[in-house]
């Protein structure tokens, strides 16, 4: 019988009765992490050496997973998905992956992403293009596509991720699966790869609400290290899940989620956008109040280039240590500055080196009010109206994307003129470092979509019982991915 296709608490119950052992399990996951391998790509390390734990009452205990490959794991090597640290092999682990091994947790593999995270295709990655399991012509989206990959084709219930952009939410939404940001600093980042310190989130991948809070509940905790971590040790992410929502109000966005808005959309886009309409009335269904406001459209045009400016300048800075002199293979030249110029140049992807460029760009005297500190004022008008909105209402739901997965080639993709914002909005969360959550409401062409749910920072109880009693109204929990092809 198999079991990483179930879910943590079915696994766990199987585990202490004694009808699978911890050891089956892991057999069972690095099965299925080879032929996920072959078939979608997903990993940079498949862990032939994982050992089994002692089973406890701890609901993870004994369960294998997956680590993103931006985590840094004492003795198994931790590229980032980059040439650069190809070879590299950390001699600490990161705290949040130091939390799950604490309650038992067992990793089988450390999974691709787009480099060190700066991507939202899954195919810039130092091993090759992650493939998405319902449809290998498709992509995953990422950086997390790796972790969301092997959640969905069944490796195990559950992976870890991060966020930058939309790095966890958007993989999870084109494969089927929950994808959740909690609050930033609700989990340590230290040890994490750091893309873009301001908007970096840890989180999850998982099949239900249900299972992403359980995984949270153990990586999350103040950390010492971490100087933006906070103390969240009375936050019960799991055990508020009660499904109770009746009286509790959301909103949607006019500019990005009614039809109105897109006169030309495909067939695809009209699809998606019926699923989010019957999502809503679902919620409301539930009792949930569900109303519609508007966003300046000019303030909305601005985030995409608002998140490049920002994104490129920290990740400029906080890379800046990647020389071949500390980390890497060292590159052959005559003196240290030629050493460090052939390792970079050799060493990243034309997508790395552009951000670098930007990031620089935007930094140098000359240009950095012009930019950067333009981007940081309308950064926080972003925030400064989410948070308006969350005034009045517990939370903002809208649809994730322009429909479902796009075609590794971009053959047959047709967008919209004006799904810029539709494709973006997601990055608002990263801006006020809110909660957020991605679960799968429908199918489009045959493929999975998904709807996001974000709240005010440090309501994530509020936030995952939203989602959860939403996703107990739609038959789409603990999906596993099927090829049709």
């Amino acid at each position: 019988m198999k079991y990483m296709d179930k879910s943590i608490k079915e696994i766990h119950e199987v585990l202490k009765n004694g009808e699978v052992k911890s050891k089956e399990l892991i057999e069972e996951s690095l099965e299925k992490s080879k032929e996920v391998q072959e078939k979608c790509n997903a990993f940079v390390t498949i862990l032939e050496d994982a050992k089994e734990v002692p089973v406890t009452d701890d609901l993870l205990s004994g369960i294998p997973y997956g680590i993103k490959d931006n985590y840094s794991t004492k003795g198994i090597l931790s590229t980032g998905s980059s040439n650069t640290l190809k070879d590299y092999v950390p001699f600490f682990t990161a705290t949040a992956i130091e939390n799950l091994e604490s309650h038992g947790a067992v990793a089988t593999n450390k999974t691709v992403l787009d480099e060190f995270g700066m991507g939202g295709t899954g195919t810039t990655g130092h091993t090759g293009i992650v493939k998405n399991p319902w449809d290998t012509t498709r992509m995953c989206a990422g950086s997390s596509a790796g972790s969301a990959c092997a959640v969905a084709a069944g490796v195990y219930p559950y992976a870890t991720g991060s966020d930058t952009g939309d790095s966890i939410r958007k993989p999870a939404a084109y494969c089927g699966i929950v994808g959740y940001k909690p609050t930033y600093g609700m989990i340590s980042r230290y040890g994490l790869f750091p893309f873009a310190s301001s908007l970096d989130h840890c989180g999850v991948l998982a099949r239900s609400v249900e299972d992403a809070s359980i995984v949270v509940d153990a990586m999350k905790g103040i950390d010492k290290n971490d100087m933006t971590s906070w103390d969240s040790k009375d936050i019960h992410l799991y055990d508020s899940l009660t499904g109770d929502v009746k009286g509790k109000k959301v909103c949607t966005i006019k500019e990005i989620s009614n039809p109105s808005m897109y006169p030309n959309a495909s067939s695809e886009l009209k699809e998606h956008l019926e699923n989010f309409q019957k999502a809503l009335e679902h919620f409301k269904e539930l009792g949930v109040e569900v109303e519609e406001v508007s966003v300046d459209s000019k303030l909305l045009n601005a985030l995409a280039s608002v998140y490049v400016v920002i994104s490129c300048a920290e990740a400029t800075s906080n890379m800046s240590n990647l020389t071949g002199i500390v980390f890497g293979p060292r590159a052959n030249a005559d003196n240290y500055i030629d050493m460090m110029k052939k390792y970079r140049t050799e060493g990243f992807s034309p997508l790395i080196k552009r951000r670098f460029v930007i990031g620089s760009y935007v930094l140098q005297a000359e240009n950095k009010e012009r930019y950067f500190h333009n981007a940081q004022r309308v950064r926080r008008l972003l925030v400064d109206r989410w948070k308006e909105i969350f005034k009045s209402f517990d939370a903002v739901i809208l649809p994730v994307g322009s429909g479902p997965a796009k075609h590794l080639d971009n053959s047959e993709d047709i967008l919209d003129e004006n799904t810029g914002v539709l494709e973006e909005h997601l990055q608002i969360g990263n801006f006020g470092g809110f909660p957020s959550i991605t679960i799968p409401d429908g199918f489009v062409s045959g493929l999975p979509v998904g709807l996001n749910i974000t709240g005010n920072c440090y309501d994530d109880v509020n936030v995952l019982n939203l989602a959860y009693a939403l996703e107990s109204s739609m038959p789409y929990k603990n999906q596993v991915a099927k090829e049709e092809k």
